[in-house]
Parts: structure tokens; sequence; C-alpha cells
């Protein structure tokens, strides 16, 4: 839905840019369709604050009539007085107006999803078509930027989810084209630079030093295939942590005419990351619009006075990534799995035989190792519900708890929605029981964090077409206490059951 916007005349002593036809510091946000890149619409302040100059002349010498005259009342003539203001004057007045009031006109998508934290008519977001990154950015992005001193562009990725967050699609066509055309372009001047930023870092447990972080983010965007980065940033825009360096550094990567574009998965933190470059900028830029719904940005947007200069920056729709488990969820549901304060760790001792669910969405079988027992360690949302039991009852627990005490889902009919449960095979080895040598990571919910010393093979159960992925420990450390078996649930969970009990029992005593 276009957002259309007002911007003033320049007077006699601002700079006017014929060439690019906008004000060197800008405030707002445009919408940038494939075919039309700008578009203003100018507000003609001369035609709006003409004067009056039948309410301003005099009436040829005769006074205006007095109380008592027909049906004038004193009442009468004082709505009939008007205040006589200069047109400069009111040229002053308009543009304070205009700078006291920040907030704009959003349509009732964004409206629901600034207020409510989800959109207004859950059927229409079926017919939202899906963003075609290669289309509309990959292609441009290789394109010579005529007067642009450079193109940067920025991939945000969630620490918490940093494989399933990690903007594979985009990457890979963007990866490809910059490794071909590194020979076709003399010192690779105007090829597009590349700044990972990895956002939420206060979410994650605060005994990860920032050095070994960067190290393993760096180890993460290699193995999806990123070429050489010119920056790595980790950041919280929420606690304003790392934002001003970072937005320093891009500012001089692009130059004062350059071009920034803002890639990322759905919900990896975009327009936040933006809104926190326009407050530590001090730039009054119309706020975008931040939720926790997939697909909440719909198109490109421009975002003017962030950066300095001529620069400019784009917002892009996030990628959608179908293998995220938050994807398969209604919005309840994503509320128990998302992680919004820092994470503590679950800690199992399991021996062979022996398995733990995540809700009734995931469930990892220890089937047989080298070793008497290894340590599992469960990194999720707290709001979702743990249960640690025997292999040979966990098809049992999962049919008769799974959307009841085992949440999410919520409710026993969503597991049918949520796909086909299936399982595959994991190997793995370590060499101490002191720290956690793999990860097993689910996109979109959670990971598993294995110590052993020695082999093991493992089943891990999930619906199908959900990420796995094996990878280097994120974190080394385990929890300093071990969780006991079975339930171990959530007080919201709980607490819900426990009412659900007194009911059934009331109603029970009633027939009796």
């Amino acid at each position: 839905m276009p957002i259309y916007q007002f911007r003033r005349k320049p007077n006699k002593y601002e700079k006017e840019d014929i060439d690019e036809g906008e004000s060197e510091i800008e405030s707002k946000i445009d919408i940038l369709d494939d075919d039309e890149w700008e578009t203003d619409d100018e507000m003609d302040w001369e035609l709006d604050f003409e004067d009056d100059e039948d309410d301003l002349k005099e009436l040829d010498g005769f006074g205006s009539p007095g109380v008592g005259y027909g049906n004038i009342t004193e009442e009468v003539l004082e709505k009939a007085k008007k205040k006589r203001v200069s047109k400069s004057e009111r040229k002053r007045l308009a543009r304070e107006a205009q700078l006291e009031k920040e907030e704009v006109t959003v349509c009732a998508r964004c409206h629901s999803l600034r207020n409510y934290g989800q959109v207004k008519n859950q059927t229409t977001e079926n017919l939202i078509p899906d963003f075609d990154f290669d289309k509309l950015i990959s292609t441009r992005l290789m394109k010579p930027t005529g007067n642009a001193d450079s193109t940067v562009v920025v991939m945000v990725v969630d620490c918490v989810d940093f494989d399933g967050s990690f903007p594979k699609r985009a990457a890979k066509s963007l990866f490809e084209s910059l490794e071909g055309g590194r020979d076709g372009l003399p010192r690779s001047k105007k090829l597009p630079k590349l700044v990972l930023v990895a956002t939420k870092v206060d979410l994650l447990p605060s005994q990860i030093s920032p050095t070994r972080l960067d190290r393993w983010a760096r180890h993460r965007a290699k193995a999806h295939g990123a070429p050489r980065l010119n920056g790595v940033y980790l950041v919280s825009s929420r606690k304003d942590l790392g934002v001003r360096n970072l937005l320093t550094f891009v500012t001089g990567l692009a130059g004062p005419r350059g071009h920034v574009w803002v890639i990322g998965a759905q919900n990896a933190g975009k327009s936040t990351l933006i809104n926190a470059f326009a407050k530590k900028g001090g730039v009054k830029a119309t706020k975008l619009t931040e939720a926790a719904v997939p697909g909440t940005t719909l198109g490109i947007l421009r975002i003017g006075g962030v950066l300095s200069a001529k620069a400019k920056m784009y917002d892009t729709p996030g990628l959608l990534h179908p293998y995220l488990m938050s994807m398969r969820l209604n919005r309840e549901e994503q509320k128990m799995v998302e992680i919004r304060k820092e994470l503590r760790p679950r800690t199992y001792r399991i021996k062979a035989r022996q398995t733990i669910h995540v809700g009734g969405l995931m469930r990892l079988d220890l089937n047989q190792a080298s070793v008497q027992t290894i340590y599992v360690t469960v990194w999720a949302s707290p709001n979702v519900s743990l249960h640690l039991g025997k292999v040979e009852n966990a098809d049992e627990i999962w049919n008769k708890h799974a959307g009841v005490r085992l949440q999410p889902p919520i409710g026993v009919d969503r597991l049918s929605e949520l796909g086909k449960w299936e399982s595959r095979e994991v190997k793995v080895s370590g060499t101490s029981w002191d720290v956690n040598s793999v990860d097993l990571s689910a996109a979109g919910l959670g990971w598993f964090s294995l110590g052993l010393k020695g082999e093991a093979t493992l089943m891990l159960w999930t619906f199908d077409g959900i990420e796995i992925t094996t990878r280097e420990p994120l974190v080394l450390d385990r929890a300093p206490f071990l969780e006991r078996p079975g339930f171990l649930l959530p007080k919201a969970i709980s607490d819900a059951i426990a009412k659900e009990n007194r009911t059934e029992s009331q109603k029970e005593d009633a027939l009796v």
C-alpha cells in the first residue's frame, strides 16, 4: 500500500540538488516500485498560504453593523472576528506544527501490527506475493552504480537462530555474482561490499565472549558460502549495543553518495536496526513498523536522513524461509517459541535408550553411544515444555501429551496441520564431558548442545521440511545443575492444566 511523501520547497537560503530531485537531509520514507524509484508530491506553500483579500480589505468607509442590528448579537460578532496573520507568520506556524507531528498515516495492516502485534485480516496474507530478491535487488546490486561512491550490503542475521535466519537464497545469488564478477572489474571498485550484522546479542548467554562470538559468526558465514567480508558486527538494537560503531562503519564504507541495502530473513531484526540507526543519528525519520509477524515489510523502503550527504539506505522485505519451525505455528504458538530474554540452559544427563521432548515439536533419542552417558543442553524459549523419558515410551508420551502438556503446539488438533512427523539419524563425537562438543540446531526453534567423550548415534524427530544443522557449539558451558526425568512445564502451562482439572472435577461433583 503506497505511502505518499510530502516535502516542502526549499527557500532561497537552502541548497537544492537539481540532479537528485531531493534535499540533502531527508526524514521521510519512500516505498519504491520496481519501475519508479523516486516519487515526490510537492506541496506548494505559496498556494496554501495566500491571504484572503476579501476578509482583509476595508469596507469602503462604512463600519460593520453593531449589536442589535437585525439578528446580530455579541456572539455573532465574536465568531466573525478573524485574527490577521501575515503570510510569513503562517508559514512559520505551519512548519513548527509539521516538526511537532511525527506520526504519519499508515495502512490498517501496519496499524494492527504496531498496536496489536498481528495483521488485521489473516486471510488476505496469503494473497501477498513472495518477494523476488534476484529480480528486484540482486541484479541492481551488480550493476555499475554511476556516480555513487559504493554499494554496501548489510546482511542481518539473528544470533539465536543464526543458521535459520541466514539469508541463504539471497546470499547464494549474490555470492556467486561477486565471485564471478571480481575478475571482470578492475580492483573490484564497483562490486558491493558485504557487512555481516549479528543482531539480538543481548539474548545470548552472557558467558559468551565477543571474541568467540565474532569468530563463530565468521565461521558460520563461511560455511554458508560467504566470500571475504568487509566487516562483522555484533549488535543489540533493543539494548543499544554496538549500533553507533556499526553506523559509523557503514557510513564510511558507503561514502557521501553510496547506497546501503539492508537484507535478511523475515524477523531477523532489519527494521528494528534501521530504527536504531535513525535514533542514534538524531534523525526524526518515520518509524518503521516492527512486529514479530513474518513478512511485516512488504516493499522496498528508501530511508532518508540516516546516512550522511547524498547516501541512501534501503530496507528490503524479509526473505521467506519455509524451513523455519516458527513459520508452521500460529501467532499464539509463535509467542511461546520467541526468545525475548537472555537464554538459560536446561541440561540433562542421559544414557542410551532415553529421549528428550521439546514441546510437541522435536524429540531427541540417544540410540547408542561408546560411553555410558552424555550431556544434552536444551537452548530454547523457557515457555516451551520439556520431558525426559525412555525411548520405548516416547511415541505414547507424544501421542497422549503433544498439544496438552507438550506445548507448543496448542491443542491436539494442531498436530496434523504442522506436517509429517519423521526422524533423521545423526552421528556425533566429542573429546570432553566438561564442555559442549557439537550443536544440533532446528531452524526457528532452538538447538541441542551435546557434551561427550566418545561417539554417539542419535535420532532426531521433527516435522518434515524443518532444517536441522550440525555445527560447532555456540556455547561451551552447560547448566550448573541437571534437570530431572519427567515433565518440566512452564508455569503458564501447568496453571492451565490445573485449572482444567479443577473444572472437570467440579463437573463430576455436580453430576454426583
